[in-house]
């Protein structure tokens, strides 16, 4: 009988490991819907938050020029800007992708009629730099503000508005 008390210990040890793992994968599949329905659940309110307020903030700059009016859309330039510049040592190549910030669907119609003129026009800005000057934090943000500039002047002419808000790089890589 001694033996059969022996054997009958070792199955009822086996069957609690049993149970414990039944128990720890339970909490597992717990665990995992939660975090699941949490994580799913917080990145669709952000969206519904911005794409009320927009509208909201967007709505005292109508007073201003005709490129506040509207929610913000992006205009992606149809390839990026590749061209040589000058440097102190050698001469350097530079990639520039753009995008145009622009407010409401108007703009953003506008924006994409006139892309060869955009072009054109950021062609022209970005020659006049120099790979020194691309090199700095502050050369960058010189050229991006001197290619709006721009390409506002170059909308207004044609269109009688200025359409983009802001150029973007969305992309910079100089060799």
């Amino acid at each position: 009988m001694a033996e059969d008390n022996n054997s009958l210990e070792i199955e009822e040890t086996g069957g609690k490991k049993k149970l414990i793992i039944i128990i720890a994968a339970a909490v597992v599949v717990v665990a995992g819907i939660i975090g699941f329905f949490l994580f799913s659940g917080s990145s669709e309110e952000p969206v519904e938050t911005l794409a009320e307020e927009v509208p909201a903030t967007a709505a005292p700059a109508a007073n201003g020029s005709s490129a506040q009016v509207g929610s913000a859309l992006y205009v992606a330039m149809p390839r990026p800007f590749v061209f040589n510049v000058p440097g102190a040592s050698r001469d350097r190549i530079v990639q520039i992708k753009v995008q145009l910030l622009v407010r409401g669907d108007g703009n953003e119609e506008v924006a994409k009629k006139h892309i060869p003129l955009i072009e054109g026009t950021l062609l022209s800005v970005f020659s006049t730099t120099t790979a020194d000057e691309l090199s700095t934090t502050a050369g960058k943000e010189t050229l991006r503000l001197t290619a709006l500039d721009k390409v506002q002047d170059a909308l207004t002419s044609v269109e009688g508005s200025k359409v983009v808000e802001r150029v973007l790089f969305t992309g910079f890589v100089m060799q």
